[in-house]
């Protein structure tokens, strides 16, 4: 699995861009979360992932391309998107809204979340750099 985010958002959109495609990720996908742990004091620290999700970059058209081809593979990977329609609307009704009066290339993606096995997702991946 692996989220990719347009590389020309500012700092505070490409972290609520990854944020929002990780929550949907844990929703979607079942088994992607270990135990709680104990430390050596027996504090409790939360279950995390036990799958690794790296974070890539990429120019918005590179996003693009990645989301057509990642959607012609559709039945093969779990694609997940977020738009400009999810970034300017306060609720998830004015949401649906616009999107149901958005046609796919008036949307502008931020982001896209890939879940799926490693070949296609590597093809469609593999040359992005990591967000620093």
């Amino acid at each position: 699995m692996v989220i990719i985010v347009d590389d020309n958002l500012a700092v505070g959109l490409k972290a609520n861009t990854a944020a929002v495609l990780s929550l949907t990720i844990g929703n979607k996908v079942e088994g992607l979360i270990g135990k709680d742990l104990n430390d050596e004091n027996e504090h409790i620290h939360k279950a995390l992932t036990t799958i690794p999700l790296p974070i890539l970059k990429c120019t918005s058209e590179k996003l693009q391309e990645i989301y057509n081809e990642a959607y012609e593979l559709k039945d093969e990977i779990l694609l997940i998107d977020i738009t400009d329609a999810a970034q300017t609307t306060k609720n998830y009704a004015d949401y649906e809204q616009k999107l149901k009066q958005s046609s796919t290339n008036q949307l502008k993606l931020l982001g896209v979340a890939l879940v799926g096995s490693q070949g296609p997702i590597k093809k469609l991946t593999g040359s992005l750099a990591l967000l620093r």
